[in-house]
């Protein structure tokens, strides 16, 4: 056989293959396979791989741990309806009084039955009930709420729990997978997935003038009757708690905010050790730094944290700080908002130590403070009688918020929750200035006065505004 034709006959040969091959793959498609991977993760975490090795990600384990430890709350509260014919011939005593219903979520967080939720959800409650994921349902008590930062701590009787473990929002990145637990229109324990959005992020919705807002974005779905609920990692630790949604409809609009667990943890620790969330503050003024600002100061870049005001009594007076500087970085962790500066000054208590990295014209200095509480003061707050009685925190006015409104003496009220005071219409940021005609000027004053008096007190005092109001309440 010469060359040409042994040369054909390989060429037809190649063709034949190939034609075969084409028409096998049409008559004969290969499905696609899904195989399982062991992977260096725990064992809540699953990850499968395609034939073709492409990534996916399963929420079951994370999900299944996740709703077995969120529960329902349902709470119980009473409010006067107002009857304009009852009260024309018989006065407010004949206000009728209706029951309210409300729901939400909580999450349990150790297995004798601590449970967080928001205090949104069980606020001005008469009686909380939680029911569980297996339907067994309990009377909840109130260990305490803290406005400032919408949570609050509730207690079931019992053991051995499901729990959540407590997560990591701090390393919480944007673009993570991030699942919501709850019970959006009292559907129980449904799970929505997303992925963290942005974070530390200030929507002023809590109406305090201490608010602690440094939310968790995420595109999570989130409804009535979540909050409260549980936002976990992939490997189903808990790394907020499901608070807010931005909505022009009252429903899901694909944004919605979470509390960082950062921030749970040390309210949950302070209402279990103190009954009171034990606020450490800088006794600062603070605002983001813009651009309009950072070019009438004359700085190269945008950054860092503003002083606009330092208080008499505070720890950053008695250091040293002054108006104009600038807060780069709290104990090494660098700070370029007023959401992010209060977030990390959260974390602390009264009396401890912390550095700030200050820039002051150009040069850089580092700063040691010893924090305070409201009042100025390194002490812990005690939750005491007075305070549980009256439902509010207090502080001294320095003299150039006295001199300011006019006044020579005063005591704020800088956090309200249910009580007396909020009770009869006092709203945080009221300055009592007399009680029962009696000059208040310090928190030790107030406290004496009232806690040596029976029956009606007549409270004289001031709003920042400079309306004057005057309320009676009965101890």
């Amino acid at each position: 056989m010469n060359s040409k034709k042994l040369l054909g006959t390989f060429t037809i040969a190649i063709l034949s293959a190939l034609i075969a091959v084409f028409i096998y793959s049409k008559l004969f498609p290969r499905e696609a396979r899904i195989v399982t991977a062991t992977v260096n993760q725990p064992a809540s975490f699953t990850r499968f791989f395609t034939a073709e090795g492409q990534s996916m990600v399963s929420f079951v384990e994370a999900s299944k741990r996740s709703v077995e430890a969120v529960v329902h709350v349902k709470t119980q509260s009473t409010r006067q309806a107002s009857n304009p014919i009852l009260e024309f011939f018989y006065g407010e005593s004949y206000r009728d009084t209706q029951p309210v219903v409300g729901f939400g979520s909580g999450v349990i967080i150790s297995n004798d039955g601590y449970i967080v939720t928001n205090n949104h959800v069980i606020e001005n409650s008469d009686k909380v009930y939680v029911t569980l994921n297996d339907k067994r349902e309990f009377e909840a008590k109130i260990i305490g709420a803290d406005p400032s930062s919408d949570l609050a701590l509730l207690k079931v009787d019992g053991e051995d729990f499901h729990y959540i473990p407590w997560g990591n929002s701090d390393s919480l990145q944007v673009g993570e997978w991030v699942l919501a637990v709850g019970n959006p229109f009292n559907l129980t324990s449904s799970v929505t997935a997303g992925i963290v959005s942005a974070k530390a992020k200030n929507i002023g919705i809590i109406q305090d003038k201490y608010r602690m807002e440094s939310f968790i974005q995420t595109d999570a779905a989130v409804n009535r009757g979540n909050s409260g609920g549980a936002l976990v990692d992939i490997q189903g630790n808990l790394v907020g708690i499901n608070t807010a949604i931005i909505s022009p409809s009252g429903g899901y609009a694909g944004v919605s905010f979470a509390v960082p667990v950062s921030i749970v943890r040390k309210v949950v620790l302070d209402l279990i050790e103190f009954g009171v969330v034990q606020r450490a503050v800088l006794g600062v003024s603070i605002q983001d730094v813009t651009a309009d600002m950072a070019k009438e100061l004359g700085m190269a870049k945008i950054e860092g944290v503003y002083i606009a005001s330092v208080r008499e009594d505070g720890s950053a007076h008695e250091a040293g700080l002054l108006k104009g500087d600038l807060i780069l970085a709290i104990n090494g962790v660098s700070v370029n908002s007023a959401t992010e500066l209060q977030e990390q000054i959260n974390r602390y208590r009264p009396n401890d130590k912390v550095v700030l990295l200050v820039k002051r014209k150009d040069k850089t200095k580092q700063f040691e403070l010893t924090l305070r509480n409201l009042q100025g003061k390194t002490e812990y707050i005690s939750n005491s009688t007075f305070n549980t009685i009256l439902g509010a925190h207090f502080r001294a006015l320095e003299t150039e918020e006295k001199q300011k409104l006019g006044i020579h003496y005063g005591v704020e009220v800088v956090e309200l929750s249910a009580g007396k005071l909020r009770a009869e219409g006092i709203r945080e940021g009221f300055i009592i200035t007399q009680v029962n005609n009696k000059p208040v000027n310090t928190v030790e004053e107030l406290e004496k006065i009232l806690q040596g008096t029976r029956g009606g007190v007549f409270i004289e005092g001031i709003y920042p505004n400079g309306v004057v109001q005057y309320y009676a309440i009965g101890l």
